[in-house]
């Protein structure tokens, strides 16, 4: 098969073809991480062998979802995607509740919390990747470990939407991601712990990834044109490792994909080195295609999940909702200033102070209060709405979020 060399034209030419497929929104679709731990004490490490075993199991289920583990031992549960909400809940429910009742055979259990609160893991992955990836994001820190090996989120993917403008419109529902996006860091904030200690964030995941390197985060300019902003964005970003086919993969210093294209690497850059650099970029909102919304922390409960992913889909795929929150999102901007997310006042404000923020506040309760109405012309379950409804109530409210929920002092973390 013939290798498929890129030109710097032809690359921009590809990435506004494949980031952005404009359409009539009509699949949703929901990635699960959650951290694995010993159903009687958390803060156990696991053997290799016990993992290993109780993973073996988890690989022979007949799951809808696939079934992937992360570098410190997660496991992440990507779904089909799905033609309406309903439809997406009730799968991804059957492929927990099996993989659950798989567990539970080890004595190990699914724990949604946005970053492992105990201990740093052991990385358990050692593939090529993982091991230029950790090579890579230790330049800058401890960040990238801590993310690699303990971080769970609920990731929501929506389509990127109608070429035309309008609410849902793809440049609108860019827009709107990066606005709401700020508010659901605060909203569903979950991680205020780590190795043992009180943060002083909300969202101790959320700070990591604003901190992981220089650039591999940050969203690109919203003021210009999406799919030109987003091609300068990924041309621009370092380069984090080139393959090999054998041996340990490269790891070069200062090497953004442009200067790649234009001959500054080992190797010419092909379309396939193309595709892998957009996998090691880890912006808020990624557009693949469709847009994934990555700013969630993992909810508590079994059902926790459910929650973020109902908000998130009644504010982006109802028109009138997505209106509505656009309107009551749109002042938020002038907070965020000229700094990009997640690295601007509104986004550290929100990970830091969560709802106690008051812009923040009042900004959710529109947006919970919107999506509310809009379940039911989705034809959202009772259930469903019910859930938003308690969540709304619990936390939104009063100013609250589920890492307030989380212990203060560090021996009340023993279980």
């Amino acid at each position: 098969m013939a290798v498929e060399l890129l030109s710097e034209s032809g690359a921009e030419d590809l990435l506004r073809c494949i980031c952005f497929k404009t359409g009539p929104p009509r699949t949703i679709g929901v990635e699960l991480e959650w951290l694995v731990h010993d159903v009687h004490d958390p803060r156990l490490t696991l053997s290799t062998d016990r993992r290993e075993a109780a993973y073996g199991a988890l690989r022979a289920l007949p799951l809808a979802s696939a079934l992937t583990f992360e570098p410190g031992g997660q496991l992440e549960l990507s779904s089909l995607p799905a033609a309406s909400l309903t439809e997406l809940i009730d799968s991804v429910s059957a492929d927990l509740d099996a993989v659950r009742t798989s567990l539970r055979a080890a004595e190990l259990t699914l724990t949604g919390i946005g970053q492992e609160p105990w201990r740093l893991q052991d990385r358990v992955l050692h593939h090529p990747r993982y091991d230029a990836m950790e090579t890579y994001l230790d330049r800058y820190g401890t960040a990238g470990r801590s993310m690699m090996r303990g971080s769970a989120s609920v990731q929501v993917n929506l389509d990127a939407g109608h070429e035309e403008p309008g609410p849902l419109g793809h440049g609108r529902r860019w827009q709107l991601a990066h606005l709401l996006g700020a508010v659901l860091v605060a909203a569903f904030a979950n991680s205020a712990y780590s190795q043992g200690r009180s943060t002083g964030w909300r969202s101790t995941r959320q700070a990591q990834w604003a901190d992981l390197d220089p650039s591999r985060s940050l969203a690109p300019d919203l003021d210009g044109e999406p799919r030109a902003a987003w091609s300068r964005q990924v041309l621009d970003t370092p380069v984090m490792c080139i393959r090999r086919d054998d041996g340990p993969w490269q790891v070069p210093e200062g090497l953004t994909f442009r200067g790649w294209l234009r001959g500054g690497g080992p190797r010419p850059p092909t379309r396939a080195d193309l595709d892998y650099h957009l996998t090691t970029l880890f912006p808020p909102v990624r557009p693949r295609g469709h847009l994934e919304l990555r700013m969630i922390d993992a909810q508590p409960g079994e059902d926790g999940w459910i929650v973020p992913l109902a908000v998130t889909a009644a504010l982006f795929e109802d028109p009138a909702a997505a209106e509505t929150a656009y309107r009551a999102l749109k002042p938020l901007a002038e907070t965020a200033g000229s700094l990009p997310a997640p690295r601007n006042p509104l986004w550290r404000n929100a990970a830091r102070d969560g709802l106690s923020d008051p812009e923040l506040h009042a900004a959710a309760a529109v947006c919970f209060a919107t999506a509310l109405e809009a379940l039911p012309r989705l034809g959202a379950s009772t259930a469903v709405c019910d859930a938003v409804a308690e969540f709304a109530a619990r936390y939104v409210v009063r100013g609250r979020c589920p890492a307030d929920d989380q212990p203060h002092e560090t021996k009340d973390l023993t279980p």
